[in-house]
């Protein structure tokens, strides 16, 4: 049985999920599926858009990250912060990809840009991750 291709259209649940998820606020989800969909076109692929909602995240999170040292000597120091800051946000976003969109681990390396394995680590910690954060929460 052949599986109907999915307009940007009916991906938007799906990228309104992903936005609250990642951003834990309804206006920058607002935002961010704003954005995403001012970056794709009607012909884009399921790849293509969620590329672009991750593209798209990824500028916002820069945009309102500020930094307390601005001297240059600390430049690398800052390029770690923002390399680990895109890592974590790459972990959230696989597991979410998984869960929400029922994407499958190839179509999640191709998103990511991440080799097959190293999505499936991050899938394995990342969901060990959120179940560890809801039980912190449920605790306190």
């Amino acid at each position: 049985m052949l599986k109907a291709k999915r307009t940007p259209l009916d991906l938007m649940d799906d990228i309104y999920n992903l936005a609250y998820w990642m951003t834990g606020s309804e206006t920058e989800t607002n935002e961010l599926v704003s954005r995403t969909y001012l970056n794709v076109d009607m012909n884009s692929s399921d790849t293509e858009v969620f590329k672009t909602f991750r593209s798209c995240y990824f500028d916002g999170i820069e945009k309102n990250n500020t930094f307390s040292l601005q001297d240059t000597l600390h430049l690398s120091r800052e390029e770690m912060e923002k390399s680990l800051r895109h890592q974590n946000a790459d972990i959230k976003l696989s597991v979410l990809l998984s869960a929400i969109a029922g994407l499958k681990h190839r179509a999640i390396s191709k998103i990511i840009g991440k080799p097959l394995d190293t999505i499936r680590v991050w899938l394995s910690s990342g969901r060990k991750t959120f179940v560890n954060d809801a039980l912190l929460k449920a605790y306190f």
